[in-house]
């Protein structure tokens, strides 16, 4: 093995090494205690030491914004199938909010990072990135909207911003209730009466 063969398996082992701490995070997250997940209880769960992790990663904070960008690229890797998929800007919509919600609820520990739940007390950056997350969301829901109101399923003149920021109040909304409740509260629960709702356009 020669000396960069060596470094990119250094590399895939520090990536390895990383990726099971977020995933531990995670996990740790899941309780439905809530419990808040410090370094020291993180290295306990690994049987590692504190300075074991700070090797890794530089901070806590880094931490939860790589679990963060591990939702990003989760949420948006569906969203693009979706507008790639789905020719109806309407079914587009729908799809994105429930994919959206199914997420949360395959999720659980995610979920509470995405609530904001698991960022109390922690770095004000994250929740900052948790809301960039949000404004892109809207803004794929806009765009599908905007099609939907092209397509003829919404009235010209159709207010695509609020109808959008309505829609990602409403996952929050689901979100929050989700993890508030110890995750027993389905965020899928009345989907289908809701949507009909949500949606400006009643199913006939």
């Amino acid at each position: 093995m020669d000396t960069e063969d060596r470094i990119d398996a250094r590399q895939a082992k520090a990536g390895e090494k990383k990726l099971h701490i977020l995933q531990t995070i995670a996990e740790m997250l899941e309780r439905p205690e809530g419990v808040k997940v410090t370094t020291a209880l993180l290295a306990r769960q690994l049987d590692v030491s504190e300075a074991a992790l700070y090797r890794h990663f530089a901070s806590k904070a880094q931490m939860y914004e790589g679990l963060i960008g591990f939702i990003e690229t989760g949420m948006f890797s569906v969203i693009a199938q979706i507008e790639t998929n789905e020719e109806s800007g309407l079914a587009q919509a729908e799809a994105i909010v429930l994919s959206l919600l199914r997420f949360a609820q395959k999720n659980r520990g995610l979920a509470r990072v995405l609530a904001g739940d698991a960022l109390v007390h922690e770095n004000p950056r994250l929740q900052g990135r948790i809301n960039q997350v949000l404004e892109r969301i809207a803004a794929s829901l806009r765009q599908s909207l905007k099609v939907a109101s092209a397509q003829g399923a919404l009235a010209h003149g159709h207010d695509f911003t609020a109808h959008a920021d309505m829609l990602v109040s409403y996952v929050v909304g689901r979100w929050q209730r989700f993890v508030k409740s110890g995750f027993k509260d389905d965020p899928l629960a009345h989907w289908a009466a809701q949507w009909a709702l949500l949606s400006g356009h009643e199913r006939q």
